[in-house]
Parts: structure tokens; sequence; C-alpha cells
């Protein structure tokens, strides 16, 4: 990575061929790109459909923020490699630079998870984010510390502040976001990290994304619902309008 243009990349253990439709079939793209809200499917389209080009056959795809996807198949697994464009020179827009890198960061992981444990199956995600007091992080609201110099493929178990007991698997460690498994959830996939300081967040801020497969309704509305108030009891956060 180059502070000009940063290069994000992740193995997934499947051939080019199967990896591309992930790139441009919307209803694959969902199950890893983003989170559940009203406004995804208007997203998908714009950043993968609207004013880009692509070349199927050497799998290169380059979106119209000038964000390059490109497939390398290397001994039966594929290398996804995005290479962002330099910063533009616009502050407005270079003020959330550093977001969308972290946000590929995070979206690449989750195209790696759902492709490798689940096929791309459907998931739910729970996304969460906002201020957090002066010190603290993601990690240490979850109740995480424990993951603190664990590295990709160590376990581990603990009780987060959630409520839940979380055992799984270390998936990746980045230099502002972690991604675990979490048997219990389908395996799930949560992620969580460091929002980057910039004008609307002076102090930083935290993110959390949790997909889960293979939940019935009743069973993942109470997961939803006991997530959403511990984050809104967490110190830091902003009243709820």
């Amino acid at each position: 990575m180059t502070e000009s243009q940063p290069v994000i990349e992740v193995s997934v253990a499947a051939a080019p061929s199967v990896v591309w439709p992930a790139l441009r079939d919307p209803e694959l793209i969902r199950r890893w790109h983003g989170w559940d809200y009203a406004g995804l499917a208007d997203e998908i389209r714009e950043i993968y459909f609207d004013d880009v080009k692509e070349d199927a056959a050497a799998f290169t795809l380059a979106l119209n923020g000038a964000d390059k996807f490109s497939l390398h198949e290397h001994e039966g697994t594929t290398l996804v490699r995005i290479t962002r464009p330099p910063r533009s020179g616009d502050p407005a827009a270079d003020d959330w630079y550093d977001d969308v890198t972290e946000g590929w960061t995070t979206f690449l992981q989750f195209l790696k998870f759902g492709i490798e444990r689940h096929g791309l199956d459907e998931r739910r995600t729970l996304f969460l984010e906002g201020p957090v007091a002066e010190g603290d992080s993601a990690r240490h609201l979850l109740g995480l510390d424990k993951l603190e110099g664990m590295t990709v493929g160590d376990h581990f178990t603990v009780v987060a502040e959630t409520g839940d007991l979380l055992h799984g698997v270390v998936c990746f460690v980045g230099e502002h976001q972690t991604a675990v498994s979490v048997d219990d959830l389908g395996p799930g996939l949560l992620q969580f990290g460091e929002q980057p300081v910039n004008a609307a967040r002076p102090n930083g801020g935290a993110q959390i994304l949790l997909a889960a497969y293979d939940l019935d309704d009743e069973e993942w509305a109470e997961l939803e619902e006991r997530w959403r108030e511990w984050w809104q009891a967490r110190p830091g956060a902003e009243p709820a309008t």
C-alpha cells in the first residue's frame, strides 16, 4: 500500500470464475457489500453498474469512483485486489477518503467469508456506528480485550458485553479493524474497529458490522434488539432520536 494509491487485497479459496459473478450480480453483491438498509439496492447500482468499465475476460472492473477491482488466479485461489485512486485534492471528498479505504477493507473480508463459508447464501446484517468516550474502542466496548495480540487462525471464547457467548476464530487483523467468526451465528462474521478522524468526527468513532446466517426471524429480532440497546447504552453514546 502506498500513500498515494492504497491497494487492498484478500485471498479467496475459489477460482476467479466463481468470484467474478459476486462483482456483477446485484443479488450476490448485496450478500457481501454493505449492510441491510433501505437504500442498499440503489447504492449497489450506483457503485457497480453506473459508469463502470468491465473486462470479464481479464476479470477487471473499474468503478466510477476510479477504484479498480482485479482478480488474479493463484494455485486454485483468487487474489481479489482493489486499487484505490489517489486523493482528489478536494477537501470535502478527501475528508472521507480513509473511510472508503476502510470500508473496502471490511467488505472484502465479508466477500471472502461469504464465499468460503456459505457460498454467498443469504445473510442478515447489523451495523452499529458512532462516537465513543475518549480513549475507548469498539473492541473494549464489546468486551473483547482478550483478542488483543491474537493473530489470524487463533481460537477464542468470550462472554461479550452484549450478553452473548462468542466463540470462533480470528479471521483478519488490520491496523484499524478486526474480523472474527462467531460459530453460533451460522457461523457469522463480526467486524469491529475504529472510524477515521475527519471533520465530522474530530475524535474518530467506532464501527461494528455483524453478519449472521441461518437465524429465523424471532432469533434475529431478539439479537438485533439486544445489540442495539447495548450500543445505545454505551459510554459516549449520542442521545436517541
